[in-house]
């Protein structure tokens, strides 16, 4: 695994053409994922709104200046915690770091915004885990605290970088199709 060397911009800073190619990272990272971002129109779309003022928007380019990830980050509880969403890694790139150094940088911006807490919904609409599939009432949290990753769903990624599960929504995208909660402290605690 070969490591890409990494700079980071605001996507403010990006001109048109390159936020083309951040819709197209993000429509190419999320192909085989229902109701994620379903055509390169709903791409862009999401692009534009990453734009707002209560949101971090940050794009990874290698060494030849070419969009390899993005991270954004939405405000929430006056700014004390912030939603991951979303992140996506070029897929002929993925498992050679960027994913990580674009949390690590977002972990860095919602720091100096005062944030304590980043969270993200990882959602299971392919049966990736133990969850998938299942009726998870009653007993939520019971079959939450034996839950199994089954062929490779992103929460094991998270996982490694230091989110833990904190809960799940059953049925969020459709009977037995749940979104797992996760989130990560990113400052020491008082």
């Amino acid at each position: 695994m070969n490591r890409v060397e990494l700079g980071f911009v605001p996507m403010a800073d990006l001109d048109a053409e390159q936020r083309r190619a951040v819709a197209q990272l993000l429509y190419d990272a999320f192909v085989g994922w229902p109701e994620s971002w379903t055509s390169l129109d709903a791409a862009e779309q999401e692009v534009a709104e990453s734009l707002a003022a209560d949101r971090i928007s940050l794009v990874a380019l290698d060494d030849a200046n070419q969009v390899v990830g993005w991270i954004g980050a939405i405000s929430n509880y006056h700014g004390r915690v912030w939603e991951l969403h979303p992140l996506a890694v070029q897929p002929d790139l993925q498992n050679r770091g960027i994913g990580r150094a674009l949390v690590d940088r977002l972990e860095d911006e919602v720091r100096k915004r005062g944030g304590l807490t980043i969270y993200l919904g990882t959602d299971d609409v392919t049966n990736l885990t133990s969850l998938g599939g299942v009726d998870l009432y009653p007993r939520v949290l019971e079959k939450l605290s034996h839950i199994e990753n089954l062929r490779r769903h992103p929460f094991g990624f998270y996982q490694r970088i230091g989110f833990e599960i904190v809960g799940v929504v059953p049925d969020a995208n459709g009977f037995g199709r749940p979104d797992i909660m996760m989130a990560k402290r990113i400052v020491k605690s008082a």
